[in-house]
């Protein structure tokens, strides 16, 4: 059921994306005649007035299509409603509604989250950090033997003192410490565990060991004091995560040969989902608003196939005063694009599954 769960997170993220360039493009008036989830063969189709929406086979994305590039459309081609011949204003909205609507919804998770779970809190607070949860047994933490629900109280030999204030001591420490051992002194139950953890190079370009913090204590949700404090953690949650995305983001660029290892495809991050709310369903809320994030911003990279690919051609279009690049330029650049990024996620996937701990206990 976990698994199911990441799945449909991805599936509802995907629907929001595409949900985004769909109403743009409708409240503008502008034609559309395909929303589908998902690639390749139809599983469910439904033929509104105008628009065909369908369910697809392969759930690795979605796509909104307009009838400017079906040869069966009987719109005529000099229509001012089809979306090539709106301005470039309008089809920039178009475009780039797909990376809103993801950002928004990101957003209003966290807004969800802090309503309807409560405002996370720790009563009796007691010296150490409680591990809730470890990322993957794959990472540096679940190497090193570290377990949920584990409480480190000694980190290179300095005793964590309780309260909040001993998260961002300790996650400093981690940040300073990439590929270099950290000495830990772990409590599991009655005994005390000495374990060795070599922080690696996290996915926002920092020292990472793969576990959730939490102060040592009586954990609990509050009911928020009133809706102003609700939206403002929303909006201060959203901006960290949004913060650590771009940088993560940064750093692949500037450091690609030490970042690629970490980047995620589809198996990985239903896998970290499936994680999450195996451990609690409340963790699905970040889980979601986070991945939609990272959706955003991959999405408006400048790269063939992709919305930001789309803006560039935009760009250059308006640079050249309205004069649009020949389609078949366009057509090849968008192809090749398209190839490159579907051999990537081929890649990623046959990669994560055979890191999957299932596929690890057949060696």
């Amino acid at each position: 059921m976990s698994v199911l769960a990441a799945i449909a997170v991805i599936a509802l993220l995907v629907a929001v994306h595409e949900a985004g360039h769909f109403t743009a493009a409708r409240l503008q008036g502008i034609h559309v005649n395909r929303f589908a989830i998902g690639f390749g063969p139809i599983l469910w189709k439904y033929q509104g007035a105008e628009t065909e929406y369908s369910l697809r086979a392969i759930p690795l994305g979605g796509f909104v299509g307009f009838p400017d590039d079906d040869p069966e459309s009987e719109i005529p081609t000099n229509d001012p409603d089809l979306l090539k011949n709106r301005p470039i204003l309008d089809r920039a909205i178009v475009i780039s509604a797909g990376v809103i609507a993801n950002l928004v919804f990101a957003y209003l998770v966290f807004v969800a989250q802090f309503s309807a779970v409560g405002i996370p809190e720790t009563f009796n607070p007691q010296p150490g950090i409680l591990v809730p949860q470890v990322i993957a047994e794959s990472s540096p933490a679940g190497q090193a033997g570290i377990r949920a629900g584990d409480i480190l109280v000694a980190a290179n030999g300095e005793p964590l003192a309780s309260g909040e204030e001993s998260i961002p001591f300790f996650i400093q420490l981690i940040k300073d410490s990439p590929n270099q051992p950290v000495q830990l002194t772990v409590q599991r139950g009655a005994r005390e565990l000495d374990v060795s953890v070599t922080p690696v190079i996290g996915p926002d370009g920092t020292a990472v060991i793969g576990v959730q913090l939490q102060p040592n204590g009586d954990f609990g949700y509050r009911r928020p004091k009133n809706p102003i404090e609700v939206f403002s953690l929303a909006a201060q949650q959203f901006q960290d995560t949004l913060v650590r995305t771009v940088k993560g983001f940064v750093q692949l660029v500037t450091n690609f040969g030490e970042m690629a290892s970490q980047v995620a495809g589809p198996v990985k991050i239903v896998e970290q989902g499936a994680g999450l709310a195996k451990n609690s369903a409340a963790m699905l809320f970040p889980f979601t608003a986070i991945i939609s994030i990272n959706l955003a911003i991959i999405n408006i990279l400048p790269l063939p196939a992709l919305d930001g690919g789309q803006l560039a051609f935009l760009l250059i279009e308006a640079l050249r005063g309205g004069k649009p690049l020949p389609d078949r330029i366009q057509e090849n650049v968008m192809q090749t694009g398209l190839v490159l990024l579907l051999g990537l996620g081929v890649f990623l996937i046959v990669r994560d599954t055979t890191q999957l701990e299932i596929f690890q206990n057949l060696r």
